[in-house]
């Protein structure tokens, strides 16, 4: 009886162990829908590209409300991130900009995860962009949404210097 009680506590701890690790892995181990970005100061503008479609129904506004400016975090989105931007040094400044013919939206985690960035409405096509100072080097988490949830909308990102 004593080594059944051993076996079920340590065979009970195993369980519990394994499932602590399944449920972690996909938090740790998130990957882009469409690719990582590294960049570094002087960068080639087509190294500052790339391509995606929108179409999810998760709200971004459920990561953050407002951004560290104080502008509203809205739209819908993947629940992955689109794109992974690796900053390999600090930059003074960046503007991220999507070009998709329609409202789209932006959603910027930094890399302490504090750090939230959000854009909307730029332009006469309503598309999404941000423009803004004191980049530290890191990994960038960025989503791509539209203001309506499950809008599916072809798009070219865009980082300048």
């Amino acid at each position: 009886m004593k080594d059944f009680r051993f076996w079920l506590q340590f065979r009970g701890g195993w369980l519990l162990a394994t499932i602590t690790a399944m449920i972690a892995i996909p938090a740790a181990a998130q990957t882009a829908n469409f690719g990582t970005l590294k960049l570094s100061p002087g960068f080639e503008p087509a190294q500052g590209m790339g391509t995606g479609y929108t179409g999810g129904s998760y709200s971004l506004s459920a990561m953050s409300k407002r951004d560290r400016d104080k502008k509203a975090c809205i739209g819908f989105a993947d629940p992955n991130p689109d794109h992974i931007l690796v900053l390999e040094k600090d930059f003074d400044s960046l503007k991220i900009l999507v070009n998709s013919g329609g409202d789209t939206t932006l959603f910027i985690k930094g890399p302490d995860d504090g750090t939230i960035r959000c854009g909307d409405d730029t332009g006469k096509s309503k598309d999404a962009s941000v423009l803004d100072q004191q980049w530290k080097s890191g990994t960038y988490r960025i989503w791509v949404g539209t203001f309506n949830s499950g809008v599916k909308r072809n798009y070219t990102l865009t980082v300048t210097q």
